[in-house]
């Protein structure tokens, strides 16, 4: 198992415009968990199921409590509280101040204590949209992805099998390219994968014989698109002569990503196939049944009660 992917608190702090209250303390510490925390039980006494390791937020509710208490409550509440060396960093929303005593005992622990102006459900939202994207599992696919009527498809095959110039031949008709040669997918939900490109390949294409080539440039701001969500899988694959393909697209095939199955379907290459048309047809048909029109299973159901009526059964 390689190294958890996680996010500093001094990139949170940059990313999301907070305020530093202890420029002393570690801004170094890593955050590794997308869940976050308001650890009102945490700050009634109850510390047995509290989860040390996620970002603390103290709102409105959880300071006025704390304030409401006698001084040696306070200390022990907060000793007891700060004891986790495993605590990220401590946010304090709608433009508050810690009170002194949490802010001495995070500050003696190393705890960055951070503020916004942000009311607490807002902040809630945006640090939870913001750890999703940053900490989500991802992985590198070797493909093409493009935005086809608003379907996000990841193009797979062997090198060479044409990809690219497919990819390029969707751009000449209208659509988007997110990301050539290699596709970097993160699972955002558990339902989502989301595809980009690498940095350094953002807007790039290959073409053997050309080289390359610059996509914006060539055909402009909207044939690109930075990310997509990926909805379905087109593989590309030499025709094999003797080799039984579905004829009417009945049996659904998945792919595996990371942990979720993604449709797939696969598509044969050989020389007098468009492959850009079917490319387009397979994301309107995919919008289709979407929709709940399946024309594979209409057919089927039709071709059953014509042959129910011929026999009498």
């Amino acid at each position: 198992m390689g190294q958890p992917r996680g996010v500093s608190v001094s990139q949170l702090v940059k990313d999301l415009d907070l305020r530093v209250f202890n420029d002393d303390a570690d801004l170094d510490k890593m955050i590794y968990t997308r869940d976050i925390n308001r650890p009102g039980l945490a700050l009634a006494g109850y510390l047995r199921y509290h989860p040390a390791e996620r970002v603390q937020i103290l709102g409105r509710t959880e300071l006025s409590f704390l304030r409401g208490m006698n001084e040696k409550e306070k200390a022990l509440r907060v000793f007891a509280f700060c004891s986790y060396q495993q605590t990220p960093c401590i946010l304090i929303t709608r433009g508050d101040t810690p009170p002194p005593v949490l802010l001495a005992e995070a500050t003696s622990k190393h705890i960055p204590v951070l503020g916004t102006n942000m009311v607490t459900t807002r902040l809630t939202a945006a640090i939870s949209n913001y750890l999703e994207e940053r900490l989500a599992p991802e992985t590198l696919q070797h493909g093409v992805l493009v935005d086809v009527y608003g379907i996000g498809i990841l193009i797979t095959g062997s090198s060479g099998i044409g990809k690219s110039e497919t990819g390029l031949e969707l751009i000449k008709r209208g659509h988007r390219l997110v990301a050539d040669d290699a596709v970097v997918i993160r699972q955002i939900s558990d339902e989502s994968l989301v595809g980009s490109a690498p940095p350094l390949l953002q807007h790039l294409l290959e073409i053997r014989g050309l080289g390359v080539l610059n996509a914006m440039t060539l055909f402009g701001a909207g044939a690109v698109r930075t990310h997509k969500r990926i909805s379905m899988v087109i593989h590309l694959e030499a025709w094999r002569e003797n080799h039984a393909y579905d004829r009417l697209g009945i049996d659904m095939e998945t792919m595996k990503i990371l942990d979720l199955e993604v449709p797939k379907v696969t598509v044969p290459v050989r020389p007098g196939r468009n492959l850009a048309v079917i490319v387009e047809v397979a994301a309107m048909n995919f919008r289709l049944k979407g929709m709940g029109l399946d024309a594979a299973k209409a057919f089927t159901q039709e071709l059953e009660q014509v042959i129910a009526s011929q026999t009498g059964i």
